[in-house]
């Protein structure tokens, strides 16, 4: 099988780039170019592209390391990982160029390189908006990949991207919570009981498969995680999509929630940098809060919005649901409860997350403004 045949290629690759410290292609390539071709009996190109996938999987984890995602320097995970080399599933993906496939978009088709020899008239499908943009975005690089029993090509398209609405007449703002996930100013709350029943049974499973701690337990953990973070990737991407719509971008008629319009607004999210260590909750409340991926949340309307033309903006997230978006009074005791605001000086009362989403809407009318008027207005602003 490829995978087979590539992968363990990549994987003694590694072991050398670790043993010479090679962790640049042309570098790596003198040590282990012919050795790969003759051994593994790969192509010239499936051989260039094992030694590249080794030096992108070492520059990743200096990334990682660097930025402190695998512990602090010193801690046991961060001196496993960085006292070892890098190693490769023998079923992991593996990139291919235009020199081993091609595509025949109009017969649904590709010749794809293999150990076997070259397969030709082989037949791919998908959703008939995605072979549209497929058929005119692609570009570079395509990753095959075995998962479940079957086989897929992921392709990369290069979209380009819709002009900035530079005037917008207004922002929505969007508060990201914990019992609503998402809640914009317009009074729209993304989340449900259904979505936080099933975060509830996942957190409560995953705590007794620790607890047990078996191999058994462990396996099942790591498939479980491995649903849960795709089915969390799912909301993500339909909540985006909905607030992105909202905001004025234009989306298929099926997806559309409801008849919006273009409104021609922009998007006011919190500055979520460091949430972790200022958020003050109960025990209960933080297991809630980590367990959901919102900085993913924030790129996708990041990256939905750009493509829409809709402006970004983020604001201070501090003292947002404490402050009264009429009098804009600020204290604790504003929040009676978790789902209640009510001003103690003038009275005013909403849903909790729909008045913090007005505050950030305001901030973000006034970050576009200040920034607007600077001459770094990007510092404020994603284009």
């Amino acid at each position: 099988m490829t995978l087979h045949a590539c992968n363990p290629a990549a994987t003694w690759a590694s072991g050398v780039a670790f043993e010479e410290n090679a962790r640049r292609p042309l570098e790596l390539r003198k040590h282990t170019y012919a050795e790969i071709r003759a051994r593994w009996q790969l192509g010239a190109q499936a051989a260039q592209h094992a030694i590249k996938k080794t030096c992108d999987a070492y520059t990743t984890l200096k990334a990682n390391l660097r930025n402190g995602r695998y512990g602090r320097p010193g801690s046991r995970r961060q001196t496993r990982l960085s006292g070892k080399p890098v190693a490769f599933r023998s079923e992991a993906a593996q990139p291919y160029d235009d020199r081993m496939l091609s595509w025949q978009h109009e017969q649904q088709t590709v010749s794809i390189w293999t150990t076997a020899g070259r397969l030709k008239n082989m037949a791919f499908t998908g959703q008939a908006e995605q072979l549209q943009v497929l058929a005119a975005h692609r570009r570079g690089e395509s990753d095959l990949v075995f998962q479940g029993g079957k086989w897929f090509l992921i392709a990369t398209c290069e979209i380009p991207e819709a002009a900035l609405n530079t005037h917008p007449v207004g922002f929505l703002g969007v508060d990201l919570g914990i019992v609503n996930i998402a809640a914009t100013s317009d009074g729209e709350r993304h989340c449900g009981r259904r979505i936080n029943r099933k975060r509830e049974q996942d957190r409560n499973l995953r705590s007794k498969l620790q607890k047990k701690n078996t191999k058994s337990a462990k396996r099942r953990a790591k498939k479980h995680a491995g649903r849960e973070a795709r089915r969390a990737k799912d909301i993500n991407h339909k909540i985006s999509k909905r607030i992105v719509a909202e905001a004025g971008g234009h989306l298929p008629a099926r997806a559309q929630p409801r008849a919006w319009g273009s409104t021609g607004r922009g998007i006011a999210l919190e500055d979520l940098k460091g949430i972790r260590e200022r958020a003050r909750l109960r025990k209960p409340q933080r297991t809630t809060l980590h367990s959901w991926p919102f900085a993913q949340l924030g790129s996708f309307i990041a990256y939905k919005a750009k493509r829409a033309g809709v402006p970004v903006v983020y604001v201070d997230p501090p003292y947002t649901s404490q402050e009264c978006s009429t009098c804009h009074h600020t204290a604790r005791g504003n929040r009676p409860s978790q789902a209640v605001f009510s001003c103690r000086v003038c009275g005013f009362v909403d849903h909790a997350d729909h008045n913090a989403s007005h505050n950030i809407r305001q901030r973000g009318w006034m970050a576009w403004v200040c920034g607007a008027q600077s001459t770094a207005p990007e510092l404020t602003l994603l284009a």
